[in-house]
């Protein structure tokens, strides 16, 4: 019996722990949309999640590492999206337009400032570390419709999946954060899925 009362207090404590986590992630985004991770202010943050300062750095040792977190579960609810979207459709360039589309919605999600700051993240050299691509959903869906496109001899047989799969995203979330406020993004971005998926192709 007491050993199944320590384990409803260990359950219960990390019931706790997990909402405290909730509460300052929530916070966290709210006061980063606000002002942006760099000028945004723990203090302000702790103070709408109702918890001490120090609380804050226990559950993200910096600021960046909220990004992280909110990166993984962006990723993993547009995977979700991108996987029903596979379900009907086969056609590579396609599914790199469908792709980049999820990515640019993101930006109506978060805002402006905070979407800025989330892909400058995948370049910034103060980036925690994380994990290879293979850890990473959407890239693991890209790469895996490559190696079919592949397999089927509609791409160049010497094509890497998994890393053609990383240059598209790191592209693209290069040429979306440096121009932003360029009027002809769109022009721009479909020129760049023309360009890879071209890149891609068998030479004949």
């Amino acid at each position: 019996m007491a050993v199944a009362d320590k384990s409803d207090k260990v359950t219960a404590r990390e019931a706790r722990r997990l909402q405290t986590r909730e509460r300052l992630l929530g916070a966290a985004t709210a006061e980063f949309k606000r002002t942006g991770m760099a000028q945004a202010d723990v203090g302000a943050i702790v103070a709408a999640a109702g918890v001490a300062h120090g609380t804050f750095f226990f559950h993200f040792p910096t600021k960046e590492h909220v990004l992280l977190e909110l990166e993984r579960r962006e990723e993993e609810r547009i995977a979700k999206q991108f996987g029903k979207f596979l379900v009907k459709h086969h056609d590579l360039s396609d599914i790199l337009a469908e792709a980049a589309r999820l990515v640019i919605d993101l930006e109506r999600r978060l805002g402006d400032p905070l979407f800025t700051e989330f892909l400058a993240l995948h370049f910034s050299p103060t980036r925690p570390p994380a994990e290879s691509g293979e850890h990473h959903p959407l890239i693991v869906l890209i790469a895996e419709r490559i190696e079919v496109a592949r397999e089927r001899g509609e791409i160049d047989e010497d094509v890497v999946a998994m890393n053609s799969a990383v240059f598209f995203l790191l592209g693209l979330y290069a040429l979306l954060i440096t121009t932003r406020d360029w009027p002809i993004r769109p022009e721009l971005v479909a020129d760049y899925l023309t360009r890879t998926s071209r890149s891609l192709r068998a030479l004949r």
